[in-house]
């Protein structure tokens, strides 16, 4: 875990981390959202749709991005104000994804970094990203 504090958070500081999604991650995930689309739940549905297996969550590979905050950059310190996300392409069980997070803004006025977050598949492509604006104490 990391320790960054507002002071230490400056524009251009980087941090990633990796995560293999697996059939666990998912089913424990629709347990606790109860979303039980087929899209997510039955690889022949979404085989049928067009994809190669169970589309994953688009929110739980989101939900790395509160890792990224609570962890990475800034760690500790960091108490999550809003994440706005895109999901731009579909992910796969057994995926191995790259989650990057880079400061590209911080206000002292209402201790405050700006982090431009970046999801990228184990094929460099580029499958989610957002903006994570995570609280530091002064």
């Amino acid at each position: 875990m990391n320790h960054y504090t507002l002071a230490d958070m400056q524009p251009g500081l980087t941090e990633s981390f990796t995560v293999t999604i697996t059939e666990e991650m998912m089913d424990r995930f629709a347990a606790i959202t109860g979303d039980v689309s087929p899209i997510h739940m039955d690889a022949d549905y979404a085989r049928g749709r067009g994809y190669p297996g169970r589309v994953v969550y688009g929110m739980l590979a989101a939900s790395f991005f509160s890792t990224l905050a609570g962890v990475y950059l800034p760690g500790e310190h960091c108490l999550l104000h809003s994440v706005d996300c895109r999901f731009a392409k579909p992910i796969f069980i057994g995926d191995t994804l790259t989650v990057t997070g880079t400061v590209v803004n911080v206000s002292e006025a209402v201790a405050e970094a700006e982090i431009k977050a970046v999801i990228t598949n184990q094929d460099g492509k580029r499958v989610t990203r957002g903006i994570v604006k995570a609280g530091l104490a002064k």
